[in-house]
């Protein structure tokens, strides 16, 4: 024999324990004829007799209750070892992996993600920032669980995933004190040749950011263009120049970077969506980020 036959040894196992082959049959949802073929081959395997019989039930002859012993110390191992496994399983949260891309707002996809921290079952969270094409490229072969972006799927893009609107805010204008008093009260018209720091193009506002700016026929002097939102944002709050960023969070805005508003763009509007491979969100933590989007952060 050169290696153990672990079903034989169940099999063997449950008509010991149960001292009937119809019995274990029954337990094991086999039929008789295929649980007395296997003990017979097990038996055969072995070299030795297993059972003998007593009446219409079987009993176990010295060498098997043997085996039996050895077999109970085995398989309740193995019940243990499951067991083990189930209970590391659920003391050790299940990873939540969320991508950012460059051109969110911090502040915007930090209060998103949040609620994924506040579930009855909780979550570790994992998060990556980058380009939205790489962020998704990781989504179609579930690296992510969720991206949060400025933008739907591009059209190039194959990947089977789908655009969840979480709500849009118009845009804000933003600068230091002191280069907001430079400027003047009277906004947009003090953005005229201001030092403004421009979203890169990558971001999707930059484009109506631009068309709103010729519509007025202000001309802005355009210092720096940032991916990055939180990297155009510190820029500002050193007053290299005038940034924007929606208006749903300019409270925090204002107290993070130490700026001042100087106005709001009302029809310049960013969108904010969670892009997931689910049609409809059904991971309990997107459906706590969907449910925050549309009765906090964007209820305004």
């Amino acid at each position: 024999m050169s290696s153990l036959n672990y079903k034989h040894l169940r099999y063997f196992w449950m008509v010991a324990k149960t001292g009937s082959i119809a019995t274990a049959a029954a337990q094991l949802h086999l039929t008789p004829h295929a649980i007395s073929g296997q003990l017979s081959e097990f038996a055969a395997t072995l070299g030795v007799q297993l059972f003998r019989r007593a009446g219409r039930n079987l009993e176990l002859t010295e060498a098997g209750r043997r085996i039996a012993r050895s077999a109970e110390q085995i398989f309740t191992a193995g019940d243990e070892l499951l067991e083990l496994v189930r209970n590391s399983q659920l003391a050790s949260p299940q990873p939540f992996r969320v991508g950012c891309a460059d051109s969110v707002s911090k502040l915007i996809a930090c209060r998103l993600v949040e609620p994924a921290l506040k579930l009855e079952e909780p979550v570790r969270l994992v998060c990556r920032e980058g380009r939205l094409d790489n962020l998704l490229a990781d989504l179609a072969v579930h690296r992510l669980d969720l991206v949060i972006a400025d933008r739907t799927i591009p059209a190039h893009f194959s990947v089977r995933a789908y655009n969840h609107l979480l709500g849009e805010s118009s845009m804000t204008a933003f600068a230091t004190a002191d280069l907001a008093a430079r400027l003047g009260p009277d906004f947009p018209a003090c953005l005229e040749n201001a030092p403004v720091l421009f979203p890169g193009e990558d971001v999707a506002i930059r484009g109506r950011l631009l068309n709103w700016l010729e519509s007025g026929d202000i001309h802005v002097r355009v210092i720096g263009e940032f991916d990055d939102s939180a990297m155009m944002q510190a820029f500002g709050q050193s007053g290299a120049g005038v940034f924007f960023a929606p208006t749903v969070i300019a409270a925090q805005v204002c107290d993070q970077y130490q700026v001042v508003a100087l106005g709001t763009v009302d029809a310049v509007v960013e969108q904010v969506y969670a892009i997931t491979t689910e049609r409809r969100m059904s991971h309990p933590a997107t459906v706590a980020i969907g449910a925050l989007a549309r009765d906090m952060l964007f209820r305004a």
